[in-house]
């Protein structure tokens, strides 16, 4: 049996997209579809393959597109500056390039800013393409309530370029990073972070982190364009979020409501930053996959 990251790599491709290599994965519906097809945007600083537990019963009623964005996972990784902008831009063009006009939004952390600059676009008419539904799950949509880690601070601290090859990260503190997220309740196994490492060092991807953390710096200047989209657009708003997340914390979803009153909101108790990976059977069932309960259409 092959370990989790090479099955994934196996299950997509690479495409041309913006003039770069991005690493997608297109999973058809298993079931009878009834929605339109799921846009899936993973988080910093790993990649789609965080959906790997959970891809396949996303496809149930629904056809699921994943991709790393440039600078993650299995894409390009070039360096250079990166910014929503440019993310949003590879997530249109492959939109573009499957010939979809219409799609639900699955987000997570960073992918949920990125979802928000897609939001915007479309609110502002500059993205023809329907956005029918929305998941959102944990990620620092309102800067002031951050509690940046100590991994987060320390990238933000470097000069914003490549690290020289001497002076990268490693395993062991990158992963450390990661399962810090991670509630203390949950159990993650070896080879999922050995998955998650492999996907992040693909190209040497961990020198590269001091430059893709800029994100955050990009988040909090404007923080009303990507936040405000999330809470204005009209398409119905599933919130699923670990309550031990100990970055975006739980708080955040409490402010979200309040800005957006007809949210459907799940609070997973015991549960931290990756719900997807810590808890993935609850993830589902929090979306009504597998519980005989309607998705939202």
């Amino acid at each position: 049996m092959n370990p989790p990251a090479e099955s994934w790599r196996r299950r997509g491709r690479h495409l041309e997209l913006e003039g770069h290599r991005i690493f997608t994965v297109d999973i058809p519906c298993t079931g009878t579809q009834v929605r339109p097809p799921l846009l899936v945007l993973h988080g910093f600083p790993t990649s789609s393959f965080d959906f790997h537990l959970v891809a396949d019963g996303l496809a149930a009623d629904r056809r699921v597109i994943l991709f790393d964005m440039l600078g993650y996972g299995l894409s390009d990784k070039p360096d250079r500056a990166y910014s929503f902008a440019l993310q949003a831009d590879i997530a249109m063009a492959l939109v573009a390039t499957l010939g979809l006009d219409r799609v639900g939004l699955l987000t997570h952390d960073v992918g949920d800013t990125l979802g928000g600059e897609l939001l915007a676009r479309r609110l502002e008419g500059a993205w023809e393409v329907e956005i029918t539904d929305r998941a959102l799950t944990n990620g620092s949509i309102y800067h002031r309530l951050a509690q940046l880690s100590a991994g987060q601070q320390f990238l933000l601290g470097l000069p914003d370029r490549r690290l020289a090859p001497d002076a990268r990260l490693g395993r062991d503190a990158v992963t450390a990073g990661v399962a810090a997220t991670f509630s203390p309740a949950a159990t993650v196994d070896d080879e999922e972070l050995a998955g998650q490492w492999e996907m992040i060092a693909h190209l040497d991807g961990d020198r590269l982190l001091p430059r893709l953390i800029r994100y955050i710096e990009e988040r909090r200047r404007d923080e009303d364009r990507f936040t405000g989209a999330i809470e204005r657009h009209p398409s119905p708003l599933t919130v699923v979020w670990g309550e031990d997340d100990p970055i975006a914390v739980a708080a955040m979803t409490g402010v979200l409501c309040e800005g957006r009153t007809d949210i459907t909101l799940h609070l997973l108790a015991g549960v931290g930053h990756y719900p997807m990976v810590e808890a993935p059977g609850r993830f589902l069932a929090a979306l009504g996959i597998g519980t005989g309960v309607p998705a939202p259409e």
